[in-house]
């Protein structure tokens, strides 16, 4: 496997610590889901789960905007992406 080193802001590393903590994985292995989740974004099943699914159409969008450009400012939100 290939290292990569990255800079981030120290509340963004706490963050991912935290996150990696909760899901009981490391960092490094955290990263390389969101990664690759994003980067399989042209497939609609794999970036939107059950529960997205079931609840499509209780919100409103924000005119021009498409739901993958709100879940993806609600991930960046969420993970510091």
């Amino acid at each position: 496997m290939a290292k990569l080193t990255l800079n981030a802001d120290w509340e963004v590393i706490e963050k991912a610590k935290r996150v990696a903590a909760e899901r009981q994985t490391s960092v490094s292995a955290l990263f390389s889901r969101i990664i690759r989740a994003l980067a399989d974004g042209r497939d609609k099943d794999r970036t939107v789960g059950r529960l997205a699914r079931r609840a499509s159409g209780v919100i409103s969008l924000p005119k021009g905007r498409s739901y993958k450009d709100v879940l993806g400012d609600a991930l960046r939100d969420k993970y510091g992406l």
